[in-house]
């Protein structure tokens, strides 16, 4: 009789362990999060890290979607039926795509992940960070003899007096984009933990000669917290020209055989060119004082002339003319803009920085003082307003 028990103890085991999934179930979240509690009970301590890290990139990084539950969503999609190489394979695929310092082989670098955390109620939200705007530290490396050959960009967190902002145990989805005269060239993302955030590591080989037309990039970096999205751009960012990636040669077909042209006898022969009297086209300079530019922007933000305003920008981080606009959110809530005083901090053919001090006053009735940094950059020979700065 006790031998009849303990075989069907045995079998009731085998019949348990054979019931744990090994790939994941999307028909349902229950049924999501079941099937990847099975498949990582499987794993060792490290590979369950790893294997929570992979599955945090596709979550953040991976799928188009709002909210946490539609995200979960969407992920279900994305790796129904796959087994835990396959996700890790998938993961690689979708860092890499996004300029992601992170692999599936490499140590844990990404801390606790939960994809499924973010729907219990929590009583601290780390996520929650009270920071007021991002400073960008930029840093070249890599040089040979000849220039860098990349640069570091490193976005830090700060209060309203420009301190940083202590914080850990966050995951902060961190993008950072690259322009040159206003098109976007190469768009990266990573996680920011703390304030001890490597940031990017921008290698000039990933950019085009081609598409780096004056030597010169403006970055975006975007910080998403709880409550906002920080923003932050630098214009006329130096590249060196040497370093970026050159256009492939053209290939020739050596089979192919050119026929010869001769001239026509009927029509006369002019005098050539010289080639040493032909001047190559130079970009059209701007005529106007940056501070005219800056002046006429503020006096169309206080006459709410949004439009003209927004006209007057070439300013990634302000996006469309919607967000531009917004009445509660964006530059619509302004009744009154009262200024104070206007210079030009420097200038060149291409780049500007000009100095604001003006008073701003709600729809609500509220006056703040602000002290604004403008930076402008010429485009077809005008001013537009390519990054806006408050200052303490």
């Amino acid at each position: 009789m006790k031998k009849v028990r303990f075989f069907l103890l045995i079998a009731g085991l085998a019949l348990l362990t054979s019931c744990k999934k090994d790939h994941v179930d999307a028909s349902s979240t229950q049924s999501l999060q079941s099937s990847i509690n099975d498949m990582t009970s499987s794993l060792n301590t490290l590979q369950q890290i790893k294997f929570n890290e992979a599955l945090y990139v596709l979550k953040t990084f991976g799928v188009e979607a709002e909210g946490d539950i539609n995200e979960l969503k969407a992920l279900g999609k994305l790796i129904d039926g796959k087994k835990v190489p396959e996700i890790l394979s998938l993961a690689d695929q979708v860092a890499q795509k996004n300029n992601m310092d992170w692999t599936s082989t490499a140590p844990p670098s990404l801390g606790e992940m939960d994809i499924f955390g973010d729907l219990n109620p929590k009583e601290v939200d780390s996520n929650d960070v009270r920071a007021s705007s991002v400073n960008l530290i930029t840093r070249y490396s890599g040089d040979t003899g000849s220039g860098p050959t990349a640069v570091q960009i490193i976005p830090k967190l700060v209060d309203a007096s420009g301190n940083p902002v202590s914080f850990s145990g966050a995951t902060l989805e961190t993008t950072l984009e690259v322009f040159n005269n206003g098109v976007k060239l190469s768009t990266a993302k990573n996680i920011m933990l703390d304030n001890n955030f490597k940031g990017f590591y921008l290698k000039f080989s990933s950019l085009s000669a081609e598409r780096v037309t004056d030597g010169k990039i403006d970055i975006t970096v975007s910080v998403k917290t709880s409550a906002k999205t920080l923003k932050m751009t630098k214009i006329g960012l130096d590249v060196n020209p040497s370093a970026l990636k050159m256009p492939a040669p053209p290939k020739v077909d050596s089979i192919a055989i050119t026929e010869p042209t001769f001239p026509d006898v009927t029509t006369p022969t002019g005098t050539p060119a010289d080639p040493s009297t032909t001047t190559p086209a130079t970009p059209k300079q701007p005529t106007a004082d940056p501070k005219a530019t800056v002046n006429k922007f503020l006096n169309n933000v206080s006459s709410q002339n949004l439009k003209a305003a927004f006209d007057a920008s070439s300013n990634p981080s302000w996006g469309s003319y919607d967000a531009f606009s917004n009445p509660t959110s964006g530059f619509g809530a302004v009744k009154n803009v009262s200024v104070k005083n206007i210079s030009t901090n420097a200038s060149n053919p291409n780049a500007a920085s000009v100095n604001a001090t003006y008073d701003v006053t709600d729809k609500s009735g509220k006056t703040t003082a602000l002290k604004v940094t403008f930076g402008l950059k010429n485009v077809n020979g005008d001013w537009k307003i390519s990054s806006y700065k408050i200052n303490p």
